[in-house]
Formats: C-alpha cells, structure tokens, sequence
C-alpha cells in the first residue's frame, strides 16, 4: 500500500502549471484531499472533461486518461465527462483562432468512439461515463448571467490566445468567452474534488473552476494539469494534422516503430505521461541514462514495449518488436506490404501521393528532400525524376512505410 506521500507523488508526475508555487500549492491541496479521503473512507470525486473533436484518438489525447487510471488504481471515484454541449462551442484555449463549431450528431458519433477507446487504459466496470448536457442544458439565461459575473473581461482578454488575436485585429467571439463559464460549471454540477486536463488549462481549471464552486459554497477542485505530449519529432505538440502523431489504434508494429523512432531527449516526457511506470522505476532510468549504464537504444525499446503493451497485448510488443529488429536492424524487408500496379510513368512526388506514401506534394517533397524516399535500396533526391516501373520493386519512405511496385 502506498503511503499518502507516494501517492502524491504518483498523481503530481508529468504535471505542467508554469508556475513553482502553483504546482506546490496544488500538490499540499491534493494531499490534505487525500488525508481526508482515507480518514472519512470517501472516494474522492475525480474527473476529466473531453470534448471529442476527432474521432481517432493518438498518444496525446490519453495522457488525462492515464492520470484518471491512477486515481482508480488508487479507489477514488472516476467521470469520463463527454463534453457534448462545450463542444459545441469548442475550447479556445490552445487556438489562436476561431474554432470550428461541430454538429450535435458529430459530436455523439465522436463521444461514443471516444469512451469506448478510452478503455484501453481505463477500466471500464469502474469507470462512469457523463455527458455535460445533463446540467448544461438545463441552465436558464438568467443563471448563465449569474455565472458570468464571477469574471470580468480583463481576465479574458489577457488570456494568451485572445491577446494574439487581438493584437492581430482577428475577432474574438463573445460565445468564446461562455466556453471556461460551461468548464467551471461542469465542477460545480459534479461537486468535484479534483479535475484532471492539460496544462493549457489552467484558466478553465484553476480560475474558473475552482472560483465557480466557491461562489456557490463548494470546496475548491483540486486541478492536475498535465503537461503536453511532443511528437514523434520530440519537440513540437503531438497532432493529427502535423503528422507527427502515434495513433492508439495503429498496429503493434506501426506503433513500436514509431516509438523507436522518437529522439533520445524524449524518451523521459513519455515515461512520465504515458507509460505505468511509478516516480522511482523512471528516476533509475533517468539515472541509467546519465550514467550511462543503460544505453538509449535499449531504454527506447522498453520504453516501446510498455506503451504496445498497454494498447495491444504482450504478445503484440513482442510482435512489434521482432518486426523492428527484422526490418531496421537486420535490413530485412517485411514479409507483408501494399502492393500498387504502377501502368505508366509519373514523377516520384506523384508516385508518392499515388502509392499514398504522402498526402500532398509539399509532404512529398518533405520526404524526398530528407533523404526519406528509398527505391529497392536506393535514395531518390529529386521530387521530379520520373519513375518508370518495368520490373516489380520496394519503395519504402521513412523507416516504416513500404510498398511493392508492380509493372
């Protein structure tokens, strides 16, 4: 059994406030939340709002969820909260322009992926699932007036992202500003005692949250910002549309490959966010690799393991492992491939788009001019060299993706 303090240091790892005294105060709130949870023998009420945007979810979206399995792990009461009315507005708060607004059916197709995926790393017979609907609905005009005057303008237009915008001249909207009001209220209605979510909200979190409930006589929410998730590139946020992303659906050799692929310099940001690594178990590692009695190499297979193994099974580590060391280490090519009849010529940026090795022409050109475009061994360097398949070839672009060419 943990001690209080393990346990605070557990659900505080990979946590980002931006702020020293902020983190400390947040961690002294937890413990006191946690001395009590074990004096009186309630759970406490923890929960995560997400708002499904997407309908595939990759290594970035799960970093909440691992915190929520810890707190379960730990017998606290757990809420996947389903944003189906914030999301109707969208959250601003990592976006220095307006966002898209979503239907209410894409938002339910997208709400049911969402939880059911969510089960991978949550466990589903302790889990509660809620839709915010359930009170956001149901607030009159007059009571949104009464919410709205815990907070001024100023404090929103000193936000970041609205600041950018204005210094821009770009339009801030007024239904923006009712998407913290919907957050905040989302604790009072849950009577909250810890709310989980990224480090870039902690306005949603920490001033409206937390000031709503103690307008209406609540205790404050204890907030557990997470920091965020880099890419495969280890620097910039992991993301769909950059393309740096993990998908948690991809194949367990898709996805060990893609690990082993991340820079060294990340390998201790994804122990602390996705793995189930304890504080002390990554402490040695992170010793190991200072001292160099753990070389990068095998830490990043560990590291690839553990994080197939949550999503797949042992056996699919073991599965995305032998393929790694097949095909990158052994320079082997996989037994299994594409294959795309190819009946004329065409330039090899074409040839990557036709084969779906890239999804634009600047993509193409990306990979070709990154030395990433590989024809039966052979590196091609020039978008516009044009291909002519007359006998049956490999075409592999980056370290994973390869096609056979057939004539």
């Amino acid at each position: 059994m943990m001690s209080i303090d393990e346990q605070v240091a557990l659900l505080m790892q990979g946590t980002d406030y931006g702020d020293a005294q902020l983190q400390q105060a947040m961690a002294r709130e937890l413990k006191e939340r946690l001395i009590e949870s074990e004096q009186t023998g309630r759970p406490l009420k923890v929960y995560c709002g997400f708002d499904p945007t997407s309908s595939d979810l990759h290594l970035g979206h799960t970093i909440p969820m691992r915190k929520l399995r810890q707190f379960q792990e730990l017998g606290h009461e757990i809420t996947f909260l389903i944003g189906n009315y914030t999301s109707l507005i969208g959250d601003p708060s990592d976006k220095d322009k307006l966002r898209p607004q979503l239907t209410a059916d894409q938002v339910g197709h997208n709400g049911r992926t969402y939880a059911e995926q969510s089960y991978k790393i949550l466990d589903r017979a302790r889990t509660r699932v809620r839709y915010n609907a359930e009170w956001l609905s149901e607030l009159s005009f007059v009571e949104l007036i009464k919410l709205a005057s815990n907070f001024t303008i100023q404090q929103f237009m000193t936000r970041e992202n609205f600041k950018l915008r204005l210094e821009r001249n770009d339009p801030v909207y007024l239904h923006e500003t009712f998407y913290a009001l919907m957050q905040g209220y989302d604790a009072v209605a849950q009577t909250a005692d810890v709310q989980v979510g990224g480090s870039d909200q902690l306005f949603n979190i920490i001033v409206a949250g937390r000031k709503m409930q103690e307008s209406v006589g609540q205790k404050p929410q204890v907030g557990i910002l997470m920091g965020i998730l880099p890419g495969t590139d280890g620097v910039v946020r992991m993301s769909k549309s950059l393309g740096n992303h993990i998908p948690i659906l991809a194949t367990p050799e898709d996805m060990y490959g893609k690990v082993m692929s991340l820079p060294d310099a990340a390998m201790p940001i994804f122990f602390k966010l996705v793995s189930r690594y304890t504080p002390a178990q990554i402490a040695a590692i992170e010793q190991g690799l200072a001292d160099g009695s753990r070389h990068p190499r095998d830490v990043k297979m560990e590291l690839a393991r553990e994080i197939v193994t949550i999503f797949h099974d042992a056996e699919g580590a073991q599965a995305g492992e032998q393929h790694f060391v097949s095909v990158f280490q052994q320079h082997t090519l996989p037994d299994e491939m594409d294959e795309v009849k190819i009946d004329h010529a065409m330039t090899l940026t074409d040839l990557l788009i036709f084969t779906q090795a890239a999804k634009s022409k600047n993509e193409a050109r990306r990979l070709i001019d990154q030395g990433g475009v590989k024809l039966d061994g052979e590196v091609l360097a020039e978008a516009m060299k044009l291909i002519e398949v007359t006998r049956p070839g490999v075409l592999q672009v980056g370290k994973r993706k390869f096609v056979r060419l057939l004539p």
